[in-house]
């Protein structure tokens, strides 16, 4: 059958239909994983592909860390599956960090997708799975090798057959070895939805193959950034931010360059690659940064091969953010999504006004298992799970910073409700932070606090690496700082923020993730909104009257429907 040339119309019309169909994925794949993070927090993306592996359309639902490194990813698929020997009941598999997404606990899969018997591109899609074995989800390994069961790329699905023997072996390298094979299922669910509905999208419209769609969406997209780009001022601009580290802090260095047609960031002159997995392959640390990039210069335009092309990002080797294989990754995480303010601290330079202050940036993750130690007591619930929670995110200038919000990871927190369905843990208490946030003429989010315990009184294994405990989030134009997290037991010892430590059995631990930093001088903040703060209880008396010089109590009606 011979091809026919779309017009603009059908082009666009033929994009949202892609964008559809890669959403109809990520959704497949948050109802059947059986991981919370994946089914309730979505950790999780999905893409489709053209024939050179070039990203054409990503699900809106995901994560930029998943996302952006799986932009990159189905290259090294090709070169080791050539197209000519691929059947349309193949799935390949991974999860070499510097391969896919940055660690060992996600998985990357890759299906062709087959029309009318004709390879036309492929579908594939990224989870994070909850334990590979190994010391666990954790920053404590020596090399990455350590950390759990190194995947390479490999045929999963072999013309229509399961590999069984792996996953014999997956599941027992698996503390939760049910859960890691469901989560495998529903990786493949997803590919297969992806590649079920791309053949029906081709057979409605007589196409036979992408090439013209992906061309249209990758030079339309590439222009229009670019085109974005070149109305910003040229230069050279730096930035630099301290953060925790393991045991000593590390520095985050950028030097951006707006040229014409792209903006390239070097992070020469950060720290060097630690001995802990906290290091960031560079792949992960352009996938935040790129995101970074994307939402203040161009946020309007669909994430795909072209928009990203114009965004270079460099890193020497073995940085930390280029750490170079056999480096303990697990927690990259708690590097890599800080970079985005870095780049925000260089934007700010170029077009001030545009970009937010400072805030939490990194996930509040906690890993936490028991049950598996010597000395636990055999009668206890062995279980294996992962809470995700969230700081404030910097004062917008504008508008205040957003509260207990994922940014810029965009996985949601986990549900008190889930979170004790599927472990022998309770929630006592999950509420705001008060004074978390960082005044200014517009606040900071507010940060929160969490109150957790065994229901079995029992110890808990805490695999903490969280930021934010000894460098606050800094203000922007005249903003104070956001404030510092923390981790207390409740007979009043203070936990280290990174590292395997162990709650006792009848302990509390609270958690008390970091406030944004604020924008602007707090002198200039509208009075209704101090007010309206108090009244919530987002603020005490004493902090309005040493941040913002209020004397006089709050007047603002309460709104009762107001979540708090």
């Amino acid at each position: 059958m011979t091809q026919q040339t779309l017009s603009v119309i059908e082009l666009q019309i033929l994009w949202n239909r892609l964008i559809a169909i890669v959403e109809e994925q990520a959704q497949t794949l948050m109802r059947t994983a059986f991981n919370p993070i994946v089914r309730e927090s979505g950790d999780l993306s999905a893409g489709l592909f053209d024939l050179k592996g070039r990203m054409i359309a990503q699900a809106v639902t995901g994560t930029p860390g998943h996302v952006n490194t799986m932009a990159n990813s189905v290259r090294f698929f090709l070169e080791k599956y050539p197209l000519e020997d691929m059947h349309p009941e193949d799935i390949y598999l991974t999860n070499d960090p510097w391969k896919a997404a940055g660690h060992l606990n996600d998985f990357m899969l890759v299906r062709p997708c087959f029309h009318q018997g004709v390879l036309v591109g492929f579908t594939s899609c990224t989870s994070h799975l909850a334990d590979l074995g190994g010391l666990g989800f954790g920053p404590d390994g020596s090399d990455v090798l350590d950390e759990g069961l190194f995947v390479p790329i490999f045929k999963l699905v072999d013309a229509g057959r399961l590999d069984e023997t792996f996953m014999t072996i997956l599941k027992s390298n698996s503390r939760v070895p049910v859960e890691v094979e469901g989560d495998t299922y529903a990786l493949i669910a997803c590919v297969e939805r992806g590649s079920t509905r791309l053949s029906e999208c081709m057979a409605d419209i007589a196409l036979t193959e992408l090439d013209q769609i992906a061309d249209y969406i990758i030079n339309t997209s590439r222009e229009r950034t670019r085109d974005l780009i070149n109305a910003l001022p040229k230069g050279t601009y730096h930035y630099d931010m301290r953060v925790d580290g393991y045991d000593t802090p590390l520095d985050l260095m950028a030097t951006m360059t707006i040229a014409e047609g792209e903006v390239v960031v070097d992070f020469s002159g950060s720290s060097g690659r630690s001995a802990k997995g906290i290091n960031c392959p560079l792949n992960y640390a352009s996938a935040y940064a790129c995101f970074a990039l994307k939402c203040a210069l161009a946020p309007d335009i669909p994430n795909n091969e072209g928009a990203l092309a114009p965004l270079v990002i460099k890193a020497p080797e073995n940085s930390i953010v280029n750490a170079q294989y056999p480096a303990p990754v697990a927690m990259r995480h708690v590097v890599g999504q800080l970079l985005p303010d870095v780049i925000f601290g260089c934007l700010h330079q170029a077009v001030p006004g545009l970009v937010p202050a400072e805030g939490t940036c990194c996930l509040w993750d906690l890993p936490m298992r028991g049950g598996y130690a010597a000395q636990d007591d055999p009668s206890k619930t062995k279980f294996a799970t992962e809470l995700v929670h969230n700081g404030g995110t910097g004062a917008r200038p504008g508008k205040d910073g957003l509260s207990a919000t994922a940014f810029p990871s965009g996985v949601m927190g986990s549900l008190v409700e889930i979170t004790e369905s599927v472990s022998p843990l309770i929630i006592w208490r999950r509420e705001y932070r008060q004074d978390s946030a960082g005044a200014g003429a517009f606040r900071g989010g507010l940060g929160q606090v969490l109150e957790i315990s065994s229901s079995e009184n029992a110890p808990i294994s805490l695999f903490a690496a969280l930021d934010r405990v000894n460098h606050a989030p800094r203000g922007r134009a005249g903003g104070k700082n956001g404030k510092a997290g923390a981790l207390i037991l409740s007979n009043g010892t203070e936990l280290r923020p990174k590292g395997e430590q162990v709650i006792p059995a009848g302990e509390r631990l609270t958690v008390l993730t970091p406030g944004g930093a604020g924008y602007g001088d707090p002198a200039t903040r509208d009075p209704g909104k101090i007010a309206q703060d108090l009244d919530f209880g987002l603020i005490s008396p004493e902090a309005a009257a040493a941040d913002y010089g209020a004397t006089v109590g709050a007047t603002h009606p309460k709104n009762e429907d107001q979540t708090r």
